[in-house]
């Protein structure tokens, strides 16, 4: 089994961090860290990114106080 890629900017980080501030879904992921380089939408995930975004997604625990 592969490992999870949880590197800032991955599928899971944004999964994780888009539930943590309350956003809908929209998976990506930012190859090169959050917000540097060309962001990579649903379309252009592989099946396991797509996986992991909504995994991270749906199992977020903590969340933010606004």
């Amino acid at each position: 089994m592969k490992e999870i890629d949880k590197s800032h900017g991955s599928a899971w980080d944004r999964g994780s961090a888009d539930a943590y501030y309350g956003r809908e879904k929209d998976p990506h992921k930012w190859p090169l860290g959050t917000y540097k380089g060309t962001r990579v939408d649903e379309k252009d995930l592989t099946p396991e990114e797509l996986n992991e975004y909504h995994s991270a997604y749906d199992h977020q625990t903590e969340f933010k106080v606004w």
